[in-house]
């Protein structure tokens, strides 16, 4: 006959399997996801698949705390910020991207003044010249200028994005540009360090196809984020109050599903009400 003891213990080791069990497979419904909302990062092409792909690790039965950490529940939470300035983007377009006009031995900074603060960011010029070029081009023309930041993730894939002026993730200039600092060491394992800022674009890693496809959307990493090396990294959000203090007070607003544009937006209304790039 089992003593009460060790039927007590068996209980308990059936208990801590079941446990390690539910662990393991959370793990891997966030890596699942995490896999998924990768998707967001791309310029959208008017599918329905990457909305619905998400929707589909979102909820569930699955009512047991190890789960609802995996898969969180978009929040809602009070505005911080401010109501835009007066303005509409230009919505300019080009055929294709502009002569290299900056000096790439300078350092270059990126300032979007947005409703909930100012955005500092240093930019790469040495590792992606193309990138920043195009960037300095864009905010000389005033087309970030009144444009929504229009897409935000939480839970392991931690991005705010802009750079839109249809606010619909299909917006672009006109012109792509190539992919550039792909090997660079900080995401080499795979991990955007948080304060990264990297561009969008149409790359499809199954099929191999839409390299050198970005164009002016682009995204700001508030937490360390897990992500495949495919997106150029051309700067980094300074820290303090108008850098990073700013990011994380967005990401604290929370976010909430938005099926128009197949992902999730901020709660927090973020428009850059003007964008500006010098050399110094």
């Amino acid at each position: 006959m089992v003593s009460a003891e060790k039927r007590r213990r068996q209980l308990a080791a059936e208990k801590q399997r079941r446990r390690l069990a539910r662990h393991e497979a959370a793990r891997r419904r966030t890596r699942i996801r995490n896999a998924v909302l990768a998707a967001v990062l791309v310029v959208a092409v008017g599918s329905t698949a990457v909305w619905a792909s998400v929707a589909a690790f979102g909820g569930g039965e699955e009512r047991r705390d190890d789960a609802a950490e995996a898969t969180p529940t978009p929040t809602r939470g009070p505005d911080p910020c401010d109501k835009p300035a007066p303005g509409k983007p230009n919505g300019k377009q080009w055929d294709k991207e502009p002569k290299m006009s900056i000096d790439t031995e300078a350092d270059h900074t990126m300032v979007l003044e947005t409703t909930c603060g100012d955005i500092t960011i240093n930019l790469d010029t040495d590792k992606a010249p193309r990138t920043v070029n195009s960037f300095h081009f864009l905010a000389g023309q005033k087309y970030f200028d009144h444009t929504r930041c229009h897409r935000m993730t939480d839970g392991g894939l931690s991005v705010l994005q802009c750079g839109d002026p249809t606010g619909t993730g299909q917006g672009t200039p006109g012109y792509s540009i190539p992919d550039e600092n792909l090997k660079d060491k900080r995401i080499a394992d795979g991990v955007y360090p948080a304060g990264t800022v990297a561009m969008a674009n149409t790359y499809n890693a199954q099929t191999g196809q839409g390299r050198d496809s970005g164009g002016s959307q682009f995204f700001l990493v508030y937490e360390d984020s897990t992500l495949p090396a495919d997106y150029t990294p051309f700067g980094t959000v300074a820290e303090g109050e108008a850098g990073m203090d700013v990011l994380k007070k967005i990401a604290d607003a929370g976010v909430y599903p938005v099926p128009e544009i197949q992902a999730t937006a901020p709660n927090a209304t973020v428009v850059i009400n003007k964008a500006t790039v010098t050399a110094g």
